[in-house]
């Protein structure tokens, strides 16, 4: 059994926003088969930590606006190194980059699939003008 839509949707949503705060190395793993608590990890970096807290900011905010979800639970927000938001269907995790290569989640979940976040490459501050940058 795969991700359910719901999840699957709340997850781009989520993405997108990560993106939009210029996060890097936004990727999805669907973890349903390997856990019953959750179907998507989320695992999104910055490169300090005003970033790394600006990336959760964003995605609270986004999902919130769009699909009116709060996060059930926000951990280590103070320090800003990793950031867990757990959504219940979705965990996100935002990560510092450095932390990120140091716990490399995405080798410790190799075997869960990847999900297609569908993730709009568009450029910052471009949003709805509908016109490429010169």
């Amino acid at each position: 059994m795969s991700a359910y839509e719901e999840s699957i949707d709340l997850a781009r949503v989520a993405a997108q926003a990560a993106a939009d705060k210029l996060a890097e190395e936004v990727i999805g793993l669907d973890v349903s088969e390997q856990l019953a608590i959750t179907d998507i990890f989320l695992v999104a970096s910055g490169t300090s930590e005003r970033q790394v807290s600006g990336i959760v900011d964003g995605i609270e905010e986004e999902l919130l606006k769009q699909r009116r979800r709060k996060p059930l639970r926000r951990e280590g927000e103070r320090d800003a190194r990793w950031v867990l938001l757990d959504y219940g269907d979705i965990v996100v995790h935002v990560q510092h980059a450095e932390d990120r290569a140091f716990y490399a989640l995405e080798r410790l979940w190799r075997d869960a699939p990847v999900v297609d976040l569908q993730i709009d490459s568009r450029e910052p501050g471009s949003e709805g003008t509908g016109e490429a940058s010169a």
